[in-house]
């Protein structure tokens, strides 16, 4: 949730933080904080967004060849200034070291008793001071600064990335369990962060931290210990990250540029697929003919709105390739008793691929001797990826914008590449519906340029809603989903509170809550449930409901009084879904904008959730 920066070199680090800093803000923006070693350790700290801290820091003229910084999103006390990061040890002075965490420490409370039992004085609520103290005070005893480290290491219990640098030495100390970090290699100079766009401004060589591992950072080298305390090298990758895909170009937010960004990354993310011009398992990964062929069923596992394009995956899977699917929530799966089968598929879908709850998930079903497992992730080398034994990799590029846009789109096409790739495998998929389904694949990313163009007419809709307070998303079938994932959008970014149901489920209850003071939004395509969605509509005009209704162009809708129509392309089809997803996440951008809240950063959330 939250983003690490740091840096050993031989020029002044300080800008170099600061600018890694603005672009991991996305990870977390209640506060921010650098430290470096000049002479003493100096340290500059601000409530609220990077610019604020960056301020501080040109006042002080604040200077240093090595230094670490970190972008807050709290967990562990409030947002005030003594609560952001870095924390330093001895705290009653400037500290002999710094640190900075992402992650939880579950016994932070029996080290901090133990701790004052020492005799260190706590000037924060956070369970990160815990870690400089514990560091600190194995340090004192004389232990090296990495061998303090390490033996902190054993002592904490949870997830957590750390970097740790101390007076008088030129070097920096790292630590990884369960949350992300990566080094970056320079020349005479080298590098940490949590998110690879933080560096990608002085280099493109990194190398990913596994979990258990302890780096030691120096300007001329790394040295990486793995849990077992031995000396190891770990691969380097060359990141093929844009930096132009961190900037905004001429869009006024993230948001709306990564919603404008769809069709090419649904294109880049189907590029194999078509120049395959077949579903091939091959997608998804060299073993995934051996694995697939074994599944009898699907468990996805899954949060917020990947849990969404999980429980469209569920429609897929079940009537194209007739497999039995479940999806949960990835943060209840692992705390109740299941039933393993060792011959059921798990997917687990995050866009970061470093998503805590999921990981966990992850690692619970495998404990549970279930195998057969498949990650769908947009960042490459992440930890889901690398714990599971297929992958397969959207194509999104960066995102930016909390609210998740392209890579929703992405993951529900992966999705359903799967379901084809299975229903062809297990003989439900003959050729002739084989070229169907990669005629709209091929087709799907014009489609969606056409939504796009819809843009004028919702930002007319916006109006209505932006004074309201709540409002009702429904939809049937494989679009009930698309109007959770609406729901959400809006509910994430415009602060109005927004449920959805399934169109049927409307009188069994929801139905009271209808009046001329809260707009319902419907998903209406041109598919088999047309019918039953017009009747569920005209259960809401006559409790005085205003409707605002996504239809395709060939549905046969037409507006009048209290129902208000935008024309989508012409039904296209299984990949319906993500075609509407475009549409509900355009009317909450612009809503938000009406409204006047912080598009890309809203209030409460960070885009990589890395605590449970």
């Amino acid at each position: 949730m939250c983003g690490i920066v740091g840096a050993v070199a031989q020029r002044n680090v300080v800008p170099m933080l600061v600018e890694g800093l603005s672009r991991l803000e996305y990870r977390g923006y209640d506060s921010a904080g650098i430290a470096v070693l000049d002479g003493d350790i100096k340290r500059v700290r601000a409530v609220g967004r990077v610019s604020e801290m960056q301020r501080k820091a040109e006042a002080t003229e604040l200077s240093g060849h090595v230094g670490i910084g970190h972008t807050r999103w709290a967990t562990h006390g409030g947002v005030t200034e003594s609560n952001a990061h870095p924390h330093v040890s001895p705290s009653q002075n400037a500290g002999e070291l710094a640190v900075v965490h992402n992650g939880i420490i579950e016994n932070h409370d029996e080290q901090r008793t133990r701790l004052q039992q020492l005799g260190y004085v706590f000037e924060s609520q956070t369970d990160t001071e815990v870690i400089a103290h514990l560091v600190h005070h194995h340090y004192k005893q004389g232990l090296t600064l990495l061998n303090a480290v390490k033996q902190a290491a054993t002592e904490l219990t949870g997830a957590y990335a750390i970097s740790v640098i101390a007076l008088n030495q030129p070097t920096m100390i790292c630590a990884r369990q369960g949350c992300p970090l990566l080094i970056g290699l320079g020349e005479g100079e080298n590098f940490i962060a949590s998110d690879v766009s933080a560096v990608l401004s002085v280099t493109r060589n990194v190398i990913y931290l596994e979990d258990g591992d302890v780096a030691e950072i120096r300007q001329d080298g790394v040295q990486i210990f793995d849990a077992q305390n031995q000396v190891v090298e770990r691969k380097v990758h060359r990141s093929d990250v844009s930096l132009a895909s961190m900037e905004l170009g001429p869009y006024a937010h993230f948001m709306q540029k990564e919603i404008h960004e769809q069709p090419r990354a649904l294109t880049d993310t189907v590029e194999a697929l078509i120049d395959d011009g077949a579903f091939s398992t091959q997608l998804f990964g060299q073993d995934a003919e051996e694995v697939l062929s074994q599944v009898d069923s699907v468990l996805i596992l899954a949060a917020g709105t990947s849990y969404y394009a999980g429980l469209t995956a569920k429609y897929w899977l079940e009537s194209i390739a007739k497999l039995p699917t479940n999806v949960e929530i990835a943060s209840e799966y692992r705390y109740r008793q299941s039933v393993p089968n060792p011959r059921q598929l798990i997917v687990t879908i995050s866009q970061s691929g470093e998503t805590l709850d999921t990981m966990e998930a992850l690692k619970h079903a495998k404990s549970l001797g279930q195998h057969l497992t498949l990650a769908i992730c947009n960042v490459q080398e992440s930890a889901i990826p690398r714990a599971s034994r297929l992958v397969f990799y959207t194509r999104a590029g960066a995102e930016i914008g909390v609210a998740s846009t392209k890579a929703f789109t992405t993951q529900l096409m992966g999705l359903f590449m799967l379901a084809a790739t299975i229903a062809k495998l297990r003989g439900q998929l003959g050729s002739e519906q084989e070229q169907e389904y990669l005629d709209s694949v091929r087709l799907l990313p014009g489609s969606v340029q056409y939504a796009l163009n819809l843009e004028p007419q919702i930002r007319e809709w916006a109006n209505a809603f932006a004074p309201r307070y709540h409002a009702l998303f429904l939809g049937r079938g494989i679009h009930y989903p698309i109007a959770l994932e609406g729901a959400l959008k809006l509910k994430e970014i415009s602060y109005i509170h927004a449920e959805a149901y399934p169109a049927g489920e409307l009188k069994h209850g929801p139905l009271a809550l209808v009046d001329q003071y809260m707009p319902v939004v419907v998903i209406a395509p041109n598919d088999s449930l047309l019918e039953k969605v017009k009747s569920n509509m005209q259960e809401v005009r006559a409790r005085g409901g205003e409707l605002f209704v996504f239809a395709d162009a060939d549905s046969n809708f037409t507006g009048s009084d209290g129902v208000h129509v935008i024309r989508t392309p012409r039904h296209v089809g299984v990949l319906s879904p993500i075609l509407h997803t475009i549409p509900v996440q355009m009317l909450a951008y612009h809503v938000a904008l009406l409204k006047g809240t912080d598009v890309d950063k809203p209030r409460n959330l960070a885009k990589s959730v890395t605590v449970e």
